[in-house]
């Protein structure tokens, strides 16, 4: 829970009786890896801060075709955001790719914050852009950049991390095929 409380106080701090308030509102996992958290067809009802771990989002094509449209990380948030804001179905699935440790809490949860405790109007500000700007960075890197440029910026960025990602789901993730990442992986190393 203390990684959560860093990670909000990069942009504001946050006075000890108020993240007691927030705090019991946290529920704790611990997730095997290729655990589904939320099923195409559910309603996400959580947002969640990844402690330990990585996760992926993805569309199932056919039964044997999946692309995974987006990775998060140990100390980024992960939620189905349309699917939370909206209280309509997810529209695809997300996974653990690995032991995952997750701190969650329910939209009810968020909503009753909102309407009792000021701060969590900050926070909840704060939970939004940081769920855009992961989407955004994704969505700039898949029209800006090659597949090895991406490959090579997410290497930079998260290369342990990157290594614990199956080659299917990073390939998918880039936009390439399998057999294309490992042609690229070759020229690099």
């Amino acid at each position: 829970m203390h990684q959560f409380r860093t990670y909000f106080e990069k942009y504001f701090p946050i006075a000890d009786n108020d993240w007691e308030i927030f705090s019991k509102k946290l529920t704790r996992k611990e997730l095997p890896k290729r655990s589904l958290l939320l099923k195409e067809g559910q309603v996400e009802n959580r947002i969640s801060f990844i402690e330990k771990g990585i996760v992926r989002f993805f569309i199932r094509q056919s039964l044997d075709k999946e692309i995974t449209f987006a990775i998060i990380f140990e100390n980024e948030l992960m939620c189905c955001y349309d699917s939370f804001l909206t209280r309509q179905p997810a529209e695809y699935n997300a996974e653990t790719i690995t032991e995952t440790i997750i701190w969650s809490f329910s939209y009810d949860d968020l909503q009753q914050l909102y309407a009792t405790m000021p701060v969590s109007n900050v926070l909840g500000r704060i939970l939004s852009e940081e769920i855009y700007l992961i989407k955004a960075k994704r969505e700039l890197s898949a029209l800006k950049y090659q597949a090895k440029e991406r490959y090579l910026n997410l290497f930079k960025e998260k290369p342990r991390l990157v290594k614990e990602i199956p080659l299917k789901f990073l390939a998918s993730y880039i936009g390439i095929t399998p057999q294309a990442l490992s042609r690229i992986r070759k020229q690099i190393y």
